[in-house]
């Protein structure tokens, strides 16, 4: 793929159930485990396959490696290709969700539908800005600091509260992790723009946003569902950017019944 300066990489991958395939994409700096709490919920019925992307979790990140999305969209495809799948119904949860839109405007046959959460078009310039204040807090106040300023934005302050054990975890992970991938995925997320596109998307989609999250405002969600022909929109009250994490029964449900709407469409 154009954009790409090495080839297709193997993503580690937790696969699990049988069914229409679900691939379940995770944001910067993250990796698959931000879905463990909706997979059990979607193998039931579904074949669920959630890959470490580039350079995250346990998926490398060769020499020459851009992180940008066409390079992202070549290793999801790749993976694909060697599970023997034509297509899947692709989600993707903040960054996963801007790559997932990659997916239905420029791997329109690999993509079945479109589920995007915690997602946008474009991004903006809080978006932006809440990316440089993470780059900064990590490189002038430590791993710590960042630790705290990554809980505070990314998750709605009563889930916290009744989540306390998440501090330490995130402190610890935040100090054995290499941020460099997803440092360089996010100067290609700042530089993303499908506004001029995405009326072209011909894909059953869905939006799943939250009122409450602090870096994807949830206007984005409205300007996804006026323009996406055709698109369905959820918004979560009392919620905030992790989606699945918090509220991981209604992102199942979302996600179950949309795949199961879009199935029924393509065999009518």
């Amino acid at each position: 793929m154009a954009g790409s300066s090495s080839g297709p990489v193997p993503l580690a991958t937790r696969e699990a159930g049988d069914g229409p395939a679900i691939l379940l994409l995770h944001g910067i700096g993250g990796n698959r485990t931000v879905w463990n709490t909706v997979i059990p919920l979607l193998e039931t019925d579904f074949r669920v396959i959630a890959p470490d992307l580039r350079g995250h979790g346990r998926s490398a990140a060769p020499p020459g490696s851009t992180f940008s999305f066409e390079e992202m969209l070549g290793d999801v495809v790749h993976l694909l290709d060697a599970r023997g799948l034509d297509s899947a119904h692709w989600v993707g949860l903040s960054g996963g969700a801007l790559l997932a839109l990659r997916a239905a405007l420029d791997a329109r046959a690999r993509c079945r539908s479109l589920t995007m959460v915690s997602g946008a078009a474009y991004t903006d310039s809080h978006t932006r800005a809440i990316a440089e204040r993470w780059a900064e807090t990590y490189a002038k106040e430590g791993p710590d600091s960042f630790a705290l300023r990554l809980l505070k934005d990314l998750y709605y302050p009563d889930w916290i509260e009744d989540h306390l054990d998440l501090a330490d975890e995130l402190r610890q992970d935040v100090k054995d992790h290499d941020y460099r991938p997803a440092v360089r995925w996010a100067e290609a997320m700042g530089r993303f723009d499908e506004r001029n596109r995405i009326a072209s998307i011909e894909v059953p989609t869905l939006i799943v946003q939250a009122m409450d999250d602090a870096i994807v405002d949830a206007s984005h969600g409205r300007i996804l569902r006026q323009t996406i022909p055709g698109a369905q929109i959820r918004i979560l009250p009392q919620t905030g950017h992790m989606i699945p994490l918090e509220r991981p029964q209604e992102t199942a449900e979302a996600i179950a019944a949309h795949v199961r709407a879009a199935e029924a469409k393509r065999s009518s």
